[in-house]
């Protein structure tokens, strides 16, 4: 017995030294820590399913994690605590200037690496409470997202293209899960919600409720653009939703790579080239990967390029 406890302590000691020896190796070269969102989220799945892809394709160990999504993002790469980060396209802009939520907090330790799909901005409303545009929204109960976030500003600046302001309205701020909830039980009478679509909490408020998706019809659209250049006109489809006959006009933002300005030129390049050459591997591991183009990753974008990934963006058209 004694005989068989020191082989097993030799082989535990070994196996101890041999992992501190792989661990101190590893450290030792480079790696990078992608700052995603929830776990139950977008950005922490489509960001899971990527690092993986491009782990494999470059080489370079890409380790997850899960934060509080944009605005925490951009702050732990200004912090030298992770090296790429999933942003909406608009907070990236906020940061960048040193505006609204970054209100006197201007941050340019980052680049953009490329827009990856669309978080669409959704009006939510009941046809019953007589709301058929946004500038309906003058006088009723609105849920305009979380207090503070990106999705606030989005409402704000949505209504403001229509003439209405805050003041105008009965403002909530509301998570989209509570907005929907709170739709359902009549105690709002629409909400913004800026996600992927079809989004879930409203396919599910959907089945139980009738619910109309408003339009930012061209003309405003065109105006938000000019005035704010991070969003781009989207289509909802016909269908996305229960009892959506037509398709809906509206705009989105972007979730987007960024990565640290720290970040060598060719390391960049590599990430670049290997995401947006790997389009049919993300396709496979998760959905959003159907929206990842060349031309889709420059536009609607006010934050240079990391001269790596512009390189690489150049080499095949999609920057001049």
């Amino acid at each position: 017995m004694k005989v068989k406890t020191g082989i097993l302590t030799a082989a535990l000691f070994a196996a101890l030294v041999s992992g501190a020896f792989a661990a101190g190796r590893s450290q030792g070269s480079q790696q990078i820590r992608m700052a995603t969102g929830g776990n139950t989220g977008t950005y922490y799945a489509y960001g899971s399913a990527v690092g993986q892809i491009l782990t494999e394709k470059t080489g370079i160990p890409i380790t997850i994690q899960s934060t509080g999504a944009s605005k925490a993002n951009i702050q732990l790469i200004a912090a030298g605590e992770v090296e790429l980060a999933i942003v909406q396209n608009d907070v990236m802009d906020y940061a960048y200037r040193g505006v609204d939520l970054f209100n006197g907090e201007k941050i340019t330790a980052f680049s953009t690496m490329a827009a990856l799909y669309a978080e669409v901005c959704q009006v939510v409303a009941n046809p019953s409470s007589g709301i058929r545009t946004i500038a309906d929204l003058k006088g009723k109960n609105v849920s305009v997202g979380d207090a503070g976030s990106g999705t606030e500003f989005n409402a704000r600046q949505i209504l403001e293209a229509y003439g209405v302001s805050f003041d105008d309205i009965g403002r909530q701020n509301l998570s989209f899960g509570a907005s929907a909830d709170a739709l359902r039980d009549n105690k709002i009478d629409a909400f913004f919600c800026v996600a992927g679509a079809p989004t879930t909490a409203i396919v599910d408020l959907a089945i139980g409720k009738d619910v109309v998706v408003l339009d930012v019809d061209d003309a405003h659209a065109q105006a938000l653009i000019q005035k704010y250049p991070f969003y781009t006109q989207y289509p909802i489809p016909a269908g996305s939703y229960r009892g959506q006959s037509a398709e809906v006009k509206t705009v989105a933002v972007k979730a987007t790579f960024i990565v640290s300005t720290r970040l060598s030129d060719d390391t960049v390049y590599s990430l670049t080239k290997n995401l947006l050459e790997s389009k049919q591997a993300i396709v496979t591991a998760h959905s959003k990967g159907s929206e990842l183009s060349a031309g889709y990753a420059v536009s609607g974008i006010s934050v240079p390029f990391h001269p790596g990934a512009e390189k690489y963006l150049k080499e095949i058209g999609a920057l001049k």
